[in-house]
């Protein structure tokens, strides 16, 4: 398979068949950089586990004949509550990268999220015209990081997304093994960055390298109470799994807390999202918003989220796996697929849109 028209979408009935046209179109060293986790890929396995063992209790006798997903984000109306999570240079999976799925999240009207390291510059992320969130990584020097900040607001990003759980990048053996390399077209377009991420290293992934030498290892919160005073944008906190944590943000003053462990690519063995999310969504009772990132996969999956105390989720490499599959349409085929899903399992759980759903009740067997 290869990229854009090469690839029907209308054939993909879940996200797992895009997983199978995105394994067979990208370079393996691709794909590996796309699909793997830290260390032993422990909590990377272990999100979905976790997610399949939320069992959802249906209630019947309700009229569904109206079902609805739309809820909203951050106070603003979105017809699904989903968001696109920040992914990292996304012209690694084909040509037009992020251009393409803000494009498509624009399409399904849900949230973009650039990242720090898009391939492709925010003001041309912003022009598409779609709601863009954008995701901030603390740079070592602090002027640039204000800069930066200040450049997201003026491109017209309607959120900044602090991402808390990089000090520097999690050991990804895969990338190791292979001393994954940065190609020379993709570039991280928003920052002013030396050419480490283009050279390779003996026994390192030049991505690895080259974050830790821009990235600040000191972000505490004094650095959040900063952003809060430097923008009057909501802010969310990415990479949040523990309650006291959670609780300590919406005191400081975020709109939303995102409970990630990064999709398995940091720390090794750090709790599943979902098994943190309940705690963090009672902690922080109605101080802020809470979305769920790392795992979701389907619609079902997001109930499951709502179900357990989330406002909505971020979707990630599912996305990636559209836009390598089929670019712009197979990325927003991603976005139908929950959206169609969702509804579904809305309705044969009983619940006619999403403040039901957050009603109703979970089960996981010991």
């Amino acid at each position: 398979m290869g990229h854009g028209d090469e690839v029907t979408v209308d054939r993909a009935h879940c996200l797992a068949d895009l997983e199978r046209a995105a394994a067979s179109a990208l370079p393996a060293e691709v794909w590996d950089f796309v699909a793997g986790g830290s260390g032993a890929e422990t909590t990377l396995d272990a999100n979905r586990r976790a997610l399949d063992r939320v069992f959802l209790v249906p209630r019947v006798l309700r009229d569904v004949s109206r079902c609805t997903t739309a809820a909203t984000l951050l106070g603003r109306p979105v017809p699904v509550p989903v968001a696109t999570a920040p992914v990292a240079y996304q012209r690694l999976v084909h040509p037009d990268g992020e251009t393409a799925a803000a494009r498509a999240a624009k399409a399904a009207g849900v949230p973009f999220t650039a990242s720090t390291l898009s391939s492709v510059p925010i003001e041309e992320i912003t022009a598409i015209g779609g709601t863009v969130w954008f995701q901030f990584y603390r740079l070592r020097d602090a002027e640039r990081s204000l800069r930066l900040v200040r450049r997201a607001e003026d491109a017209g990003c309607e959120a900044i997304m602090l991402t808390v759980d990089v000090p520097w990048m999690g050991r990804r053996l895969r990338d190791v093994r292979n001393r994954f390399t940065l190609p020379d077209h993709v570039r991280a377009a928003n920052i002013e960055a030396g050419p480490t991420a283009h050279q390779r290293h003996a026994d390192a992934s030049s991505v690895a390298v080259h974050t830790g030498e821009i990235l600040s290892s000191a972000t505490t919160w004094s650095s959040l109470a900063a952003l809060r005073e430097q923008t009057r944008l909501p802010l969310l906190l990415k990479g949040v799994l523990s309650a006291e944590d959670a609780r300590r943000a919406a005191e400081a003053g975020v709109d939303a807390v995102v409970v990630s462990n990064h999709g398995g690519r940091q720390l090794d063995g750090a709790l599943p999202s979902v098994d943190a999310l309940p705690e963090v969504a009672a902690a922080v009772g109605d101080g802020c918003e809470v979305l769920l990132d790392s795992g979701i996969r389907s619609g079902t999956d997001v109930l499951r989220a709502l179900a357990l105390g989330a406002s909505g989720v971020l979707v990630g490499r599912p996305l990636i796996w559209g836009l390598a599959a089929a670019g712009e349409a197979g990325a927003r085929r991603v976005l139908d697929l929950l959206s169609d899903e969702l509804r579904d399992a809305l309705g044969l759980s009983g619940c006619d849109g999403v403040e039901a759903a957050k009603r109703l009740r979970t089960f996981v067997p010991a």
